[in-house]
């Protein structure tokens, strides 16, 4: 897998808000989420990747996307190493894996152990998190 690493990008809380929308700034600033089967990209099947709402960086790919039956746009991999981070997330009485933007440090959702080979995991991510580029 090729690399992406790219250079941080920080910001302060007002440069965040008037950059992102409401919605991404929830999503993405104060670890939000988003119903499931009501949101953007939970049931896209073009071809494209998909961008940090955030910072524009390549996050996933299309061909990695695949239907999970969450309600959420799954991937089993990211688009390049160093595209994500994964924290741990200790909020609402359980542990799991929250998956942030490495560059922006914006939250995209979770990962879970329960996805298709080759890798077997499950990017579980908020469409509100992401842009969709067509290709």
């Amino acid at each position: 897998m090729r690399s992406c690493a790219r250079e941080k990008l920080e910001r302060s809380e007002e440069e965040w808000k008037r950059t992102l929308t409401p919605e991404q700034f929830r999503i993405l600033r104060q670890d939000g989420t988003e119903p499931p089967f009501r949101n953007k990209y939970w049931d896209n099947h073009a071809k494209g990747v998909y961008l940090c709402a955030g910072c524009n960086s390549e996050l996933f790919s299309s061909d990695t996307k695949f239907e999970s039956g969450t309600g959420w746009p799954s991937f089993y991999e990211a688009a390049c190493d160093g595209a994500v981070e994964v924290t741990e997330d200790k909020r609402f009485g359980m542990v799991r894996d929250a998956v942030v933007c490495a560059r922006c440090g914006g939250h995209l959702g979770h990962v879970f152990n329960d996805g298709p080979p080759p890798t077997g995991l499950r990017y579980c991510m908020n469409s509100g998190a992401l842009e969709f580029r067509e290709e």
